[in-house]
């Protein structure tokens, strides 16, 4: 691990003083809600010489981006994200400004790229590196050689494009707005149908002819989306996902060493050592924009700026009657209902991969697909639509115990299980009935794949989208905080400012979008400081 004092009790901080005492304090600002954004809003702030007040309904913090021992009973040494897995898109100038790799970040890029084996017995290792990857292309589909490198070309102009290194990062402070993104693509028409127009269906069959490298992409425009990737706009998430430079590295995602619940564990860190307050177990009842927030025993605290950490549907709750009819009319026209679900697996070892066998090859230190056919894709959304399990389940892989032996006892090995499609509501029974047969869904669906999966899985959590709601706080169990589709990014999505005068949001629903990225929290805490001398001159 670390000698990070968050880490060291894995984010269950507690109470620094009575609540009490705390309501008795005076305030600036008071963050509702301890997940990553939170608490980098928190460290901006208080290092602005803010008197921070951050209140966390959970016992740890950290939100989705956290650790946990999700084996307590059978397997207390095994250490893992329940929700967050990689890092690749937390914003390089929050690492820099917030001294992470001080406190201790590491991470180690998975270079090895994605493996997928594919229905008819072959593989393709995509690889992050372009000339390892451009070969393997070469001898999987000689004739899309050409295509994969215009593919992924486009992907870098708009990469280039919208977020160069630097000031000129459109991820950083407001959205910026459509003429502004325009002025930027000038006239690249692939750049701008990727962007806002082709569903992910659309851009592999635009630049790739073999259908197995088409169906070897597909999952990545669907990533925590509740759409399919024959639905327009779902190339904007691999996109989206693709757009990152974390380490100077476009693109690439990576293993945080001790999880990727560090990273709030740090943000923490940094945010009490500047003199912010962070207290766990203190859920929040009433937001009043502009005085404070009531805790749900009935305590008040005061404070002139609230900033929301919760999910935009949860936040509402909060504010009631205070809450702007216009903008909780767009809060309220954003989609929030997840399609995913989260295991969480103890191995006695790797899966052996048929297309490729072996427990300890290349693959297993990148990412992992168990891909879907175009039928089982359009079948599988459909399905879950209906309230139902599909045949298979897409899964996305990953072994963090590959990277990093401390998160598991010897012997031993973790793998995390992103899945899709499955219903937050089944048309029959419900996820406590239904539970055990997700979790052989989605074994069998990587299981087809395997040789020796049953004999492999010592334990298992499974996380659907109720209990990710239940467990986290996300509305839907959505772990974007709301759709990241076009028609609800840029300018589109939620302003860390409201209309409600002390009022602000930090969460990932605001600009730029979801994943574990650190810019929104800064984002709004330079909002508030900007704002402050105006309301308070």
């Amino acid at each position: 691990m670390s000698a990070s004092p968050t880490a060291a009790v894995l984010g269950e901080i507690g109470l620094p003083a009575p609540v009490g005492e705390l309501a008795l304090r005076p305030w600036d600002v008071i963050i509702v809600g301890a997940g990553h954004n939170g608490l980098a809003c928190a460290a901006y702030l208080a290092q602005a010489g803010k008197r921070v007040l951050v209140l966390e309904a959970r016992t740890r913090v950290g939100g989705a981006c956290t650790i946990e021992q999700p084996f307590p009973e059978h397997h207390s040494k095994v250490r893992m994200s329940p929700c967050a897995y990689l890092a690749g898109l937390l914003h390089p100038r929050v690492v820099e400004e917030l001294k992470l790799p001080e406190r201790g970040f590491r991470w180690t890029p998975a270079v090895n790229g994605l493996f997928v084996p594919l229905h008819d017995g072959s593989s393709v290792q995509l690889w992050d590196d372009d000339a390892r990857c451009e070969a393997e292309v070469r001898g999987f589909a000689p004739q899309d050689v050409e295509g994969w490198c215009a593919m992924c070309d486009v992907m870098r102009r708009l990469r280039d494009a919208l977020r160069p290194e630097g000031d000129g990062d459109v991820w950083i402070g407001e959205a910026p707005t459509p003429e502004e993104i325009d002025a930027r693509l000038g006239r690249d028409h692939e750049a701008r149908r990727l962007l806002y127009e082709w569903s992910m269906a659309d851009f592999v069959e635009y630049y790739l002819r073999d259908e197995r490298l088409q169906t070897a992409y597909l999952g990545q425009g669907v990533i925590g989306t509740n759409a399919s990737p024959f639905d327009p706009g779902t190339a904007s998430i691999r996109f989206h996902h693709a757009s990152g430079r974390l380490g100077g590295m476009p693109g690439m995602w990576g293993y945080v060493h001790g999880g990727m619940g560090m990273v709030s564990f740090y943000f923490c860190d940094a945010a009490r050592e500047a003199g912010a307050v962070v207290a766990t177990g203190v859920p929040v009842g009433k937001i009043v924009p502009g005085e404070g927030v009531a805790l749900e025993d009935g305590e008040w605290i005061g404070a002139p700026v609230v900033i929301s950490n919760a999910d935009p549907r949860v936040t509402l709750r909060l504010l009631g009657k205070e809450a702007e009819s216009a903008w909780r009319a767009k809060v309220e026209s954003v989609p929030i209902e997840g399609c995913t679900v989260k295991l969480n697996v103890l191995l006695r070892e790797l899966p052996n991969f048929k297309a490729r066998p072996g427990t300890d090859e290349p693959h297993h230190y990148g990412q992992i697909n168990a891909p879907l056919t175009k039928e089982e894709w359009k079948n599988g959304f459909a399905a879950s639509k209906r309230g139902e399990l599909p045949e298979y389940l897409w899964c996305e892989l990953y072994f963090q115990s590959v990277h990093d032996r401390t998160s598991v006892p010897k012997g031993q090995h973790t793998m995390s299980v992103f899945a899709q499609y499955v219903p937050y509501a089944f048309a029959k029974g419900d996820w406590y009935t239904r539970r055990e047969e997700v979790r052989r869904l989605a074994l069998k669906s990587l299981g087809r794949f395997c040789s020796n999966l049953d004999t492999a899985v010592i334990d298992a959590q499974v996380l659907g989208p109720p209990d990710i709601e239940r467990k986290v706080g996300l509305t839907g169990g959505h772990i974007f905080q709301g759709e990241c589709l076009p028609p609800y990014m840029w300018s589109n999505r939620l302003s860390a400012r409201t209309p409600m005068p002390g009022m602000y949001l930090c969460g990932a629903c605001t600009h730029p979008g979801g994943s574990v990225i650190g810019i929104n929290g800064r984002n709004a805490a330079m909002a508030v400081l900007k704002d402050w001398g105006k309301r308070f001159a």
